[in-house]
C-alpha cells in the first residue's frame, strides 16, 4: 500500500491529499499515465526472459498489485461519473481488497 502511495506521489505532481490521508490523483489522465509507466516497467522486466532476478520477480508482483489498485480506482471514478457523482471522492482500495476480486 505504501509503495503505491509513494509511486503515485513521486509520479504525480498534481496529487492531492485525500480526506483519509492518502494521496489521491486529480484526474483520469494522471491515472492513465501512472498505469502506462508501470506497464512499461513491467514489459521491460518481462523482456529479460529467464534472466529475471528474485528482486525483479518481487518487483513484478508489486507492479501487478499496483496496476490492480490503479485500475480499480479508475473504474470507481468512471462509475461515479457515469451516475452523476463526484469522481474525486473515489479512493484507492487496499491491496488486500483488490487482490480478492474475482477475475
Amino acid at each position: 500500500m505504501a509503495l503505491l502511495a509513494a509511486a503515485v506521489a513521486a509520479a504525480s505532481p498534481m496529487g492531492v491529499p485525500h480526506r483519509n490521508g492518502k494521496t489521491a490523483l486529480v484526474n483520469d489522465q494522471e491515472l492513465h499515465q501512472q498505469i502506462e509507466r508501470l506497464v512499461a516497467e513491467e514489459h521491460s522486466l518481462l523482456e529479460k526472459g529467464g534472466t529475471v532476478s528474485s528482486s525483479e520477480r518481487t518487483r513484478l508482483g508489486d507492479i501487478n498489485v499496483q496496476l490492480d489498485r490503479l485500475w480499480d480506482l479508475l473504474r470507481q471514478r468512471r462509475a461515479r461519473e457515469e451516475f452523476g457523482q463526484d469522481p474525486s471522492v473515489a479512493h484507492e482500495r487496499s491491496a488486500e481488497t483488490v487482490e480478492k476480486y474475482l477475475q
